[in-house]
C-alpha cells in the first residue's frame, strides 16, 4: 500500500493521477483532511482516509498497512511546518512502512536565503533520524510561482521584481510524474535525489523575452529594489511574513541557489521536460476558456 498525502492539493493530485498509470488503484491510498475532495479518488477505488499532520492518532489510521509514505510538503513556513513534518513521519515510522518520501526543494539547506528550504532541510534532518530508509525529493522551483509572478505583468505589460538570477523553473506535471516512476520503483534513490530540474534555468530578464513570444505583446522587465517591492506586497495586504518569503526567492536566485540544472528529471521521464514557454502558453489557454 502507498499512501500519498495532500492529494487534494496541485502537486499531490497528480502524484495520484499519475500512480494510477502505474500500479493498481487498491495499492493506493491518500491521506487528506477533507475526505470529501477526494471523492473522486475514491470513485476509482482508492483507500481515503482523514488525516492531518496536526493529529498523531488521525494519522495512524491514515497511514495503516503503509509500504510507502509520501508526504507532500504543507504550505507552512519556519517551525510549524517542520513540526508538522515530524508529525508524519513519526506517523509513516509507526504505521511500518519501509521507505518515506518526502517533496523537498533543489537549495535545500540549513543556510539558505530562502526560509522554506530551511525548513526542508530541517525536515530531510528528521528523516535521516527516523531510522527508516527515506528519499527525499528535491524538486526544481515551481514554474507555478514564475507564471504568478508574470500575472499583473500580462496585463500592463512590465514585470517589476527585484533583482534576480537564473532559476530552472520545473513543471509540476513533470515532478508528479517523477514522483510516481520512484514510488512504483521503491529504492530507486536513497536519500536526497539530485535536482529534478527543467533543461534550463531562466531569470526574469528570459521569462519576460519569452511572455512576449507567447502574447505577442511586448514585455518589459524592470528592477525594483527589495524594500520597495516589500512595501508594494505589505500594502495589498500581503502579511509580512510571506513578503519576506518571496524576497527570500530573489535573495537565494541572486545567489545561484536555484541555478543548477540537471539532467536526472529527464532521464526519469524518458523525454526533455516541459518547458516554462510550454506551461506560459498552457496558462494563457486555459485563461481564454480554450
Amino acid at each position: 500500500m502507498i499512501i500519498v498525502t495532500g492529494a487534494t492539493g496541485q502537486l499531490g493530485r497528480q502524484i495520484v493521477e499519475r500512480l494510477l498509470t502505474r500500479v493498481p488503484a487498491d495499492q493506493v491510498g491518500v491521506s487528506v483532511r477533507d475526505p470529501q475532495k477526494a471523492q473522486a479518488f475514491a470513485d476509482q477505488g482508492i483507500r481515503v482516509r482523514q488525516g492531518s499532520f496536526t493529529d498523531a492518532a488521525g494519522l495512524a489510521h491514515a497511514f495503516e498497512g503503509a509500504s510507502q509514505v509520501l508526504i507532500v510538503s504543507v504550505d507552512k513556513m519556519g517551525e510549524e511546518a517542520v513540526r508538522q513534518h515530524r508529525a508524519a513521519i513519526d506517523g509513516a515510522v509507526a504505521a511500518g512502512a519501509r521507505r518515506i518520501l518526502y517533496t523537498s526543494h533543489m537549495g535545500a539547506g540549513a543556510s539558505s536565503r530562502f526560509q522554506p528550504c530551511r525548513d526542508h532541510a530541517a525536515t530531510e534532518d528528521a528523516l535521516r533520524d527516523s531510522g527508516v530508509p527515506f528519499t527525499s525529493l528535491r524538486n526544481g522551483f515551481y514554474a507555478a510561482s514564475a507564471v504568478q509572478f508574470l500575472g499583473h505583468a500580462m496585463r500592463s505589460g512590465e514585470v517589476a521584481l527585484p533583482t534576480d538570477g537564473p532559476v530552472s523553473w520545473t513543471a509540476h506535471a513533470d515532478l508528479a510524474d517523477a514522483a510516481a516512476i520512484i514510488l512504483a520503483d521503491e529504492g530507486r534513490f536513497d536519500g536526497p535525489t539530485p535536482p529534478l530540474t527543467a533543461a534550463q534555468a531562466l531569470t526574469f530578464d528570459d521569462i519576460a523575452h519569452i511572455a512576449t513570444d507567447v502574447t505577442g505583446r511586448a514585455i518589459t522587465r524592470s528592477t525594483a529594489p527589495d524594500d520597495r517591492f516589500r512595501q508594494q506586497l505589505v500594502g495589498r495586504g500581503v502579511p509580512a511574513e510571506a513578503a519576506d518569503q518571496l524576497l527570500g526567492i530573489f535573495a537565494a536566485s541572486r545567489a545561484g541557489e536555484f541555478a543548477a540544472v540537471d539532467p536526472t528529471l529527464a532521464t526519469l521521464l524518458g523525454r526533455e521536460p516541459i518547458t516554462l514557454s510550454a506551461v506560459l502558453r498552457k496558462e494563457l489557454s486555459d485563461n481564454d476558456g480554450h
